[in-house]
């Protein structure tokens, strides 16, 4: 072939793709781990039954994720990351995709032919292209210390496993006299599997001069809908310590009642110690009286002692 044909013709397969490309398609929305719905919009005016078509879809990267050959599913031709998850409705020509993953988006086309006694006639091609979404999780704040009037305000927001990337993510405080927005670098984590994105910020701030107590909210704006997710309001008393969680209050009043128990048994033991020496000198008190009774009753008698002495004047 003519080096000069060769190239006008790959310039018409890439006009062609291009024409494809561009040409206008149906936009659909699904979420992660859900079912996606994959358009034909076929007008069967001609009153073709499925034993006289063959449908097939496929991906932007021409990766095969249906086909019905003539009234029957084929296999043969779907990629191995399709099979099993798609399921189509004869009724409305769509094609579902079940199980929505992140790595899922992208542009999808249908083609539908007839097959007839010359082969293959082409009756209708669509494209659509599929956004995947996923919620994230309502914010959360997490002090990172007390708050007081000389210490600040230390938080950090906490919101997980969405898609895609949020717009921004900032504090709200609101008192008695006014609402301030604090605004950080966003940090952006990603899951290597499921490619779900989690987000936090951090707030170190003053606490706002001649304020009493400050109601504080976490933002989260989303895209592409332009919504927001609120945080539950954190209350910022400067005059009282954060809340402790459950678990710090469980070791808290274990190391209490230890703490109770070792200063009872020092207090007894020194009660002891005292008394110790009283017991001793009753006990020698005691004793010496023993003695001293027990040597009158041996000791003769002032009567035994005159007849005696009465006895010896004689």
């Amino acid at each position: 072939m003519d080096p000069r044909g060769t190239m006008v013709l790959r310039l018409l397969v890439c006009v062609t793709v291009v024409l494809v490309s561009d040409a206008a398609s149906q936009k659909s929305e699904a979420y992660f781990n859900r079912t996606a719905f994959l358009p034909c919009q076929f007008v069967n005016s001609q009153n073709k039954s499925l034993a006289e078509l063959v449908l097939f879809w496929q991906d932007q990267e021409t990766l095969v994720l249906y086909e019905l050959y003539l009234g029957k599913e084929k296999l043969d031709n779907v990629n191995a990351k399709y099979l099993g998850r798609t399921s189509f409705d004869q009724k409305s020509w769509t094609l579902q995709l079940h199980n929505v993953r992140i790595q899922d988006k992208g542009l999808y086309q249908c083609y539908i032919h007839h097959k007839g006694p010359t082969g293959l006639i082409l009756l209708h091609k669509m494209s659509s292209e599929l956004s995947v979404l996923a919620n994230f999780s309502e914010p959360e704040i997490v002090p990172v210390s007390n708050i007081s009037r000389n210490s600040g305000i230390n938080l950090t927001c906490l919101s997980r496993q969405g898609y895609p990337k949020p717009k921004k993510m900032y504090f709200a405080l609101k008192s008695q006299n006014s609402t301030i927005h604090y605004s950080s670098n966003m940090q952006i984590s990603e899951d290597n599997v499921t490619k779900l994105y989690s987000v936090s910020v951090h707030l170190s701030v003053p606490f706002p001069s001649g304020a009493g107590n400050v109601t504080i909210f976490c933002v989260l704006e989303l895209e592409p809908k332009k919504t927001q997710l609120l945080s539950l309001p954190f209350f910022a008393d400067p005059k009282d310590p954060i809340p402790v969680k459950k678990d710090q209050r469980f070791w808290i009043a274990i190391a209490f009642s230890i703490v109770i128990a070792v200063i009872a048994v020092i207090a007894i033991h020194k009660r002891r110690k005292k008394q110790r020496p009283d017991i001793s000198h009753k006990g020698e008190t005691t004793k010496a009286e023993k003695e001293e009774s027990e040597q009158v009753e041996e000791s003769p008698g002032y009567a035994t002692l005159l007849k005696e002495n009465k006895h010896s004047c004689t």
